[in-house]
C-alpha cells in the first residue's frame, strides 16, 4: 500500500538542512577554533553563545537528516521497486552531487580565500584572491566540501539497496530483525537506550566522543559506520512508521532533556583526553533530540501547509548554494563594529536573502529546479502562509 506524502518528515528533512546556514555562518563567529574544518575566523567578534549554539546544532543535525534519509529510501524500495529507487538516487543524488561538486569549488575557494585575507589584514584581499586563479589546477575540487553528506548518502543507497534485496530472500531473518525493532519501538524507554548503547559502542570502538566528520573523496570507515546506523534506524521505522505517532507523548520532554544535558555537558571543562562520558552523554543527547524533534515535527506539522511546502522544495537549492555565501559575507562586515551576535544575524540574513530570491526567481520554475526535485512550480503560484493547503 503506497504511503501518503508524510509532511512532518518533509518538513523535518527540510529544517535539517536548513540548519546547516545557521550552523555555517555562526562558525566564524564562535569562540572555538574549528581549525580545518572552518578556517575563517573574525577574531574582533567571538561569542560562547554561539560557540554553543555550533555545537548542539552538530549533536543532531545530520543524524536526524540520516535518519529521515533512511525512511524515504526505503520507501522508495518497498512502495516503488528497488530499480526505481536507485533510479531515483541516481538522478536526485548522484548528477546534482557531480554538477555541483566542479560548479561551487571555485566560487568557495575565492570566498574563503578573500575573506581569510580580510581578516588577515591584507591591503588588497581581492586581487590578492583572483591572482590565485591563475593556477587552473585551483578548479579541480580537492574535496567534498559541505556535500559530503550527499557523498555518503550515495554510497548508504547503494549498501542499502543490496541488503534490501539480501533480506528479500531472507524472509526470517528480515522478520526477526523488524519484529525486535517493533518491540523496541514500542517501548519509550529502550528506544533511546538501546540506540544509545549502539552509538556509545560506536564512539568506544572509534576512541572518539564524536565522529569526525570526512569531506574526503576517500571514504572514511569511520564516518560511513557512524551515520549508516542513523540511515538504517530510519530505513527499519519505515517498516514501524505507524510507530511516529507515538513520539509525540514524549517530544516536549525529551528535547528539552537532551538540550539541557548538551549544555550541561557543553559547560563542564572535562579533563584532556578524557572521551568515554562526553561519547556516553552525546549518544544519549542524539537519540533524545531526535525522538523528540521528530515528535514536534509529528505534532506541528502532519497537516500540509503553503509555506513549509516551499521551504520542503527550496532546502536543497538553498543548501547547495549557502557556503561560499557564508564565508563571503563576513569578509564584507569584518571592520563593521559590530558585536559577533549581529555579525552573525547579517551573514545568516543576507545568506537567506540570496538563496532564497535565487530560487524563487532562478531556480524555482526552471530546469535546475526540475533538475534538483524532480519537476518544475510555478512561481504564481505560491501562496506563502500557514494556512492549510487546499486539496
Amino acid at each position: 500500500m503506497k504511503t501518503e506524502r508524510i509532511h512532518s518528515l518533509d518538513a523535518l528533512r527540510a529544517i535539517m538542512m536548513m540548519l546547516g546556514l545557521v550552523l555555517h555562518s555562526a562558525n566564524t563567529y564562535a569562540a572555538i577554533d574549528f581549525g580545518g574544518a572552518w578556517s575563517l575566523k573574525d577574531v574582533n567578534a567571538q561569542s560562547d553563545f554561539l560557540s554553543w549554539l555550533v555545537h548542539t546544532i552538530h549533536s543532531f543535525r545530520m543524524p536526524i537528516f540520516f535518519v529521515v534519509s533512511g525512511f524515504f529510501g526505503a520507501m522508495l524500495f518497498y512502495e516503488r521497486t528497488p530499480v526505481a529507487m536507485i533510479q531515483n538516487r541516481v538522478k536526485r543524488i548522484l548528477f546534482p552531487f557531480l554538477v555541483f561538486l566542479f560548479l561551487l569549488w571555485p566560487t568557495i575557494v575565492f570566498t574563503f580565500r578573500y575573506s581569510g585575507l580580510v581578516f588577515g589584514e591584507n591591503q588588497e584581499p581581492l586581487t590578492n584572491t583572483l591572482a590565485a586563479f591563475s593556477n587552473t589546477s585551483i578548479f579541480l575540487p580537492n574535496g567534498t566540501f559541505h556535500l559530503w553528506f550527499i557523498y555518503y548518502l550515495l554510497m548508504f543507497s547503494v549498501v542499502s539497496f543490496a541488503l534490501g534485496l539480501l533480506l528479500r530472500g531472507s524472509d526470517r531473518i528480515a522478520a526477526t530483525f523488524l519484529n525486535g525493532f517493533t518491540k523496541m519501538m514500542a517501548h519509550p524507554l529502550l528506544r533511546v537506550l538501546v540506540p544509545t548503547i549502539v552509538i556509545f559502542g560506536t564512539l568506544l570502538v572509534m576512541g572518539r566522543s564524536w565522529v569526525k566528520t570526512s569531506v574526503e573523496f576517500m571514504p572514511d570507515p569511520s564516518t560511513f559506520i557512524f551515520y549508516f546506523i542513523f540511515y538504517l534506524f530510519g530505513w527499519f521505522l519505515y517498516k514501524s512508521k505507524y510507530s511516529l505517532k507515538e513520539f509525540v507523548k514524549y517530544d516536549w520532554m525529551q528535547s528539552i532533556l537532551g538540550v539541557s544535558l548538551f549544555t550541561v555537558y557543553f559547560l563542564v571543562d572535562f579533563p584532556e583526553g578524557a572521551f568515554v562520558v562526553p561519547a556516553i552523554i552525546k549518544s544519549l543527547v542524539v537519540w533524545l533530540l531526535t525522538f523528540g524533534f521528530t515528535g514536534l515535527f509529528v505534532r506541528y506539522t502532519s497537516k500540509p501547509n503553503h509555506t513549509m511546502r516551499y521551504i520542503s522544495d527550496s532546502s536543497y537549492w538553498v543548501y547547495l548554494l549557502h557556503l561560499p555565501l557564508a564565508a563571503f559575507f563576513p569578509g564584507l562586515i569584518a571592520n563593521l563594529p559590530f558585536p559577533a551576535v549581529v555579525k552573525f544575524g547579517v551573514t545568516l540574513g543576507l545568506t537567506i536573502i540570496v538563496c532564497f530570491v535565487t530560487y524563487h526567481y532562478l531556480v524555482r520554475a526552471s530546469f535546475i529546479g526540475q533538475f534538483l526535485n524532480g519537476r518544475k512550480y510555478d512561481r504564481k503560484a505560491i501562496k506563502l502562509s500557514f494556512l492549510p493547503v487546499r486539496k
